[in-house]
């Protein structure tokens, strides 16, 4: 106890700090060499805390820390010198025992020689009141050395005082607070407000992003009223939003302590620390404390052209609808973001038609300066024998999750040149219409080529003539929904025809509520009760649907329900049942329409009685207490049983955000004339059309069309074929998240997090006059991988996690009407098929000499397929449940 009491009272400040003495921070007795044990590790989990299910490793070392000069003008004014010694390293989980990777091996062979001399070279610290004034180490050291120093060295600093303050360490500019106490002083350091150059990007989207926590605290601990060891622990927790299975923890932690003091040099006398620094060695140059970046060398690795020489066969058309189609599809787009120019045209100019579609989503996706240029180059706008690889490549532009500003400039470009095809040219505008308002959700409005786009979409929309041309402007700004735009809307919506006014109207019902001003009310209020002139079914519905999912007044609900006995006989029983789906589903206009029907005149057997075939329905396909996923579907029809609108949406929500996952409308008009019907009012001139229109992930793609006049008409309902025609089809990168933490124990992070999808979604309209029968079709097929890696990197050692969880869906939705008698017979259906859902974990542990710990993890369970309730009369809810079917475990060498 005796020769302990000794050694702290030679332990002045921290490493001898008094908490009592006149320094502001920690401070160095004279001639004296302290003799201290170090050691960092790391270890990665999916958060449950378990060391034994952990990876990672541990450094410990030996370190000499000395005074070599303090400022006469004050001793809080030091520069002290701190050498590692006797470097080892081993696994952090003690239960690895023959599988470790350290084993039988020295640390020259598991650091590297290099790697170990420099780590051995001393550094040099000045001190300034306990904050890092310079930082000094020698020239062309390894970078991932360095910043195991820089971690080392960023524990000398604190201060002895409670308060907030910032301080530059190896984690950057940081704000951290400081809590003095009478045997500790703990400093806790705001990890979100530190300030450093690191790359990364994610999905805006909160449903499709990620949310992550960080912490550190290091503790001085203080004893007789000197600091006689520190303790530091950094956290980082990550968690993908939409998939709570992907998750990952990383805990970094340092001890530093000290073990005994000797006599030591003695100061060295001068009052410029410059002078000094050269004096102790003139190759000792100032760098940065702040952490620097590094890339771990990739032995051996294949070029690209390799890589996608052996994933190649995993993307023909046949097997996209298996999930190894998109986990090689999420591996490639990896590589790619790697790859220069050169290489990746070298593969897009020699592959063959089947797989190059695949291709150009993989290369789009990348979203790097190189694939951009390389995709650009590859493809001739001007031809139309591409139509199909020109579509590929701007439907992946407009799910791009991070676009850049140079992707926005030239798809301008591209429009202001000539189209070898008309509905390339479409596209090309609706696209600019998506990134526009990609940008502005992330504060990127006032980007140059953000308010040259804008102005390119809302002037080409004032000055449009031909009603090709508005129709193309209105679904750019259907995306972009820019507040500006609201006027030329409200115009179309009230003054345009047929589909230029319904187009106008569906936009305006994208927009958030507060952008649904009174003023905006008014208009559509004219629109649904006529006041200005007559307008289709189809206008009207969806103008009373905008009010009354916009916080509507009472006296606008009244004049709804007032309306319902005077419509057309289809379009009282569907505005009936938005009604009544607005009550049972609990919506915020629910409140006011009840208030409203407590009026007799208004809720009362003859309104509320109407009959027809004409529906909407909303219902949960999933709920739990943070999140909730819904479907709707409502069906219009004319007065002669033709289907005139069918609407099927599905919305995913998570807390306050929320994302429209999908919508399929399927319209038809000017059909009468095949069973002669007479048409509904205000409808007697329209031309035969049938098309279909999407919603994907909230982007709007460019309609397809079923056939345009009667001619076409004919030649469909005489014809035996029904295929389905394709909205979208291909591989999508849809959640992309990338992040690079610098812990501050020295070593590099990495958060990966990627989810793609092969999708196909098509639909028909099939007629038979014969059978006096039609029916409707729509069919999602839908294969999902998600995967999330953490990793954690010293150059020459590297551990990892990695989840993932993959599905193959489908979802068919059916609707049958038989018009040969009225009431006309109605069947409805959507299926949800049987999906297999698998989960994946795999952590490993690997040297830079390629040795390594592998260990594997395999759950596979079985969601039952189920039919979803489309009428308030069967409204139960569709449940189906995972039922484990195989797990299985897996570890070893490799």
């Amino acid at each position: 106890m005796i020769l302990l009491a000794v050694l702290f009272l030679c332990f002045i400040s921290s490493y001898s700090a008094s908490v009592k003495g006149h320094t502001t921070g920690l401070s160095l007795n004279n001639d004296r060499l302290y003799k201290l044990t170090y050691s960092t590790e790391v270890f990665l989990d999916r958060g449950k805390g378990k060391l034994q299910d952990s990876v990672g490793y541990r450094i410990s070392s030996n370190v000499d820390v000395v005074l070599l000069w303090r400022s006469p003008d004050g001793d809080d004014d030091q520069l002290i010198q701190i050498t590692i010694k006797d470097v080892s390293v081993e696994n952090v989980n003690q239960q690895r025992g023959e599988k470790s990777i350290f084993k039988g091996k020295n640390p020259s062979k598991i650091i590297g020689k290099e790697n170990l001399e420099a780590l051995h070279r001393p550094i040099l610290l000045h001190l300034i009141h306990g904050k890092v004034k310079g930082f000094y180490s020698y020239q062309n050291e390894p970078v991932a050395v360095e910043n195991l120093k820089r971690g080392l060295a960023s524990l000398f600093q604190m201060q002895l005082s409670s308060g907030t303050t910032n301080e530059v360490d190896i984690s950057g500019d940081c704000k951290v607070t400081y809590q003095a106490h009478q045997d500790k002083v703990i400093k806790i350091k705001a990890l979100d407000s530190c300030k450093i150059a690191r790359s990364g990007f994610t999905t805006p989207n909160q449903v499709l992003g990620v949310s992550s926590k960080a912490t550190s605290v290091t503790t001085y601990k203080i004893e007789d009223s000197f600091v006689i060891a520190v303790l530091a622990e950094e956290t980082h927790a990550f968690g993908l939003n939409f998939l709570q299975t992907i998750t990952g923890k990383i805990v970094s932690k340092q001890k530093l302590e000290l073990k005994t003091t000797e006599a030591g040099s003695r100061l060295k006398p001068g009052k410029q620390v410059a002078a000094i620094i050269k004096a102790v060695d003139s190759k000792y140059m100032a760098i940065p404390i702040v952490g620097q970046v590094f890339q771990s060398e990739c032995k051996g690795c294949p070029s690209l052209l390799k890589r996608w020489q052996s994933i190649r066969k995993h993307l023909q058309p046949d097997n996209l609808s298996k999930a190894e189609a998109v986990t090689h599809f999420l591996a490639f787009v990896q590589h790619l973001r790697t790859a220069k120019k050169e290489e990746i045209l070298q593969i897009l100019k020699t592959e063959n038609k089947e797989v190059l579609p695949q291709l150009v989503d993989a290369v789009t996706s990348a979203q790097t300066p190189d694939s951009l240029e390389a995709i650009l180059d590859f493809l001739d706008f001007k031809s139309d024998s591409s139509i199909i690889l020109q579509e590929r490549f701007l439907y992946a532009c407009g799910f791009a999750s991070h676009p850049s500003e140079e992707l926005l400039r030239a798809l301008i470009s591209k429009f202001k040149g000539s189209f070898g095809s008309d509905d390339i040219r479409e596209t090309v505008m609706i696209i600019i219409g998506a990134l526009v308002r990609k940008f502005c959700q992330n504060e990127g409005c006032k980007l140059k080529a953000v308010v040259e786009a804008k102005k390119l979409i809302l002037g080409g929309l004032e000055k449009a003539k031909k009603k090709e041309d508005i129709i193309m402007y209105l679904l750019a700004l259907k995306n972009a929904l820019l507040p500006e735009g609201i006027p030329l809307l409200l115009k179309y919506a009230e003054a345009g025809e047929g589909p230029v006014s319904h187009l106008a109207t569906t936009a305006l019902q994208r927009y958030d509520v507060p952008f649904i001003t009174d003023e905006v009310k008014k208009t559509l209020n004219r629109i649904y009760h006529q006041n200005r002139k007559i307008h289709e079914k189809t206008v009207r519905t969806t103008a009373a649907a905008v009010v009354l999912s916009s916080n509507p007044s009472y006296m606008e609900v009244k004049n709804i329900l007032l309306s319902i006995g005077e419509l057309p006989k289809e379009m009282n029983k569907y505005m009936l049942a938005i009604v009544q789906d607005i009550l049972r589903f609990e919506m915020p206009a629910s409140k006011m329409v009840r208030r409203v029907l407590k009026e007799m005149v208004i809720h009362n057997y003859d309104r509320f009685s109407k009959s027809g075939s004409s529906s909407a329905y909303t219902g949960y396909i999933e709920r739990s207490p943070h999140s909730a996923s819904t479907y709707s579907l409502d069906i219009l029809y004319s007065g002669s049983g033709i289907l005139r609108r069918s609407n099927m949406n599905i919305f995913q929500y998570i807390r306050k955000s929320e994302l429209h996952g999908s919508q399929v409308v399927i319209e038809a008009q000017g059909l009468e004339a095949l069973i002669a019907a007479t048409p509904d009012e205000g409808e007697e001139n329209l031309d035969s059309y049938a098309g279909m229109s999407a919603i994907l992930f909230d982007v709007q793609l460019r309609p397809v069309t079923f056939f345009n006049g009667y001619s076409d008409l004919m030649s469909k309902v005489l014809s035996t074929s029904s295929d389905p025609v394709s909205v979208v089809k291909g591989l999508i990168l849809l959640i992309d998240h990338s992040q690079e933490l610098q812990l501050q124990s020295g070593l590099k992070s990495n958060i990966e997090v990627q989810g793609g999808l092969a999708i196909d979604i098509s639909g028909a309209l099939e007629f038979s006059l014969w059978y006096r029968e039609s029916k409707t079709r729509v069919k999602n097929r839908v294969t999902m991988v998600i995967i999330g890696d953490i990793t954690v990197d010293a150059s020459f050692v590297k551990a990892g996690l990695e989840t993932s969880a993959e599905t193959e869906a489908g979802l068919e939705f059916i609707s049958t009407v038989q018009f040969s008698q009225y009431p006309f017979l109605v069947c409805m259906q959507m299926d949800k098929d049987e999906a297999p859902f698998r989960q994946f974990e795999t952590k490993y542990e690997r040297l830079s000499t390629g040795r390594g710990y592998v260990s594997r993890k395999r759950k596979e369970s079985l969601l039952a397929g189920c039919e979803f309730p489309l009428h308030q009369e069967n409204s139960e809810m569709c449940n189906a449940v995972f039922a484990p079917q195989l797990e299985s475990t897996s570890s070893g060498w490799f």
